[in-house]
């Protein structure tokens, strides 16, 4: 199996904490791959190595063959960030042309995502609504739209989930399952454990260490436990 994303003893500082702790990861193409752990493990630094938006310490790190940072991957990658990123000055349908724009999209091709991304996330109606009205959900939805306008290859999605209500959840995990059968990655940071029982594989990361790595099934089987939840306890008391 090919794989996407890979580090090598990946190690990023900030003064004398180590957010990222010689972190090993290897991410195939074609999965879903769930990072979990505790606020401040080193989640989110870890995705924004990998965009491209972060220098590590040291280390290493591939995605889609190229040594990061390389501005080249911009285009293939989708990014959604836990602080949602927008201009609130805009309407919903601005922000998706804005967007389209810079991913160079066509305007034929831009109108069709626009309709097929609006009705994903189920804001349709809110089309010509600025982006300041919106609430937090409303907004994190449109983010996540934002992050697919150019059909990227590579996922990277910090808390997809956060502000949406359980239909549109169950509504979003079959859209990334559809995705991944088409051939696209996703890496995403969450909260929910029955989200990250829905991965293909899942990686349990504490103080910037990753902990332990397998499907779901696997690492409750290594623990002998029946929830994934008791099976991250399990991981994080070994070591602390």
């Amino acid at each position: 199996m090919k794989q996407v994303v890979v580090t090598k003893d990946l190690v990023k500082k900030f003064g004398e904490l180590r957010a990222v702790d010689r972190l090993n990861l290897q991410i195939q193409k074609g999965e879903i791959y769930g990072f979990i752990g505790p606020n401040g493990s080193g989640k989110t630094t870890t995705i924004k190595i990998l965009s491209g938006l972060l220098r590590p310490t040291s280390g290493e790190s591939y995605v889609l063959g190229c040594r990061i940072p390389d501005p080249s991957i911009f285009p293939r990658i989708g990014y959604m960030p836990q602080e949602v990123a927008l201009y609130p000055d805009l309407t919903v349908s601005q922000t998706i042309s804005f967007f389209g724009e810079i991913y160079g999209l066509g305007k034929k091709e831009m109108e069709k995502r626009e309709e097929e991304l609006l009705a994903f996330v189920d804001m349709k109606a809110k089309r010509k609504e600025m982006v300041s009205n919106l609430s937090g959900g409303m907004r994190h939805r449109l983010s996540l739209a934002v992050s697919l306008i150019h059909k990227p290859e590579l996922l990277f999605l910090d808390e997809p989930t956060v502000g949406v209500d359980p239909e549109l959840r169950t509504s979003f995990w079959e859209y990334f399952r559809d995705l991944t059968e088409d051939g696209v990655t996703v890496l995403l940071t969450t909260h929910y454990m029955d989200e990250a029982s829905r991965c293909d594989r899942v990686g349990m990361i504490r103080e910037g260490k990753l902990v332990a790595v397998g499907t779901p099934d696997q690492l409750k089987e290594k623990t002998n436990t029946q929830s994934l939840e008791d099976a991250f306890l399990h991981y994080v008391r070994r070591i602390g």
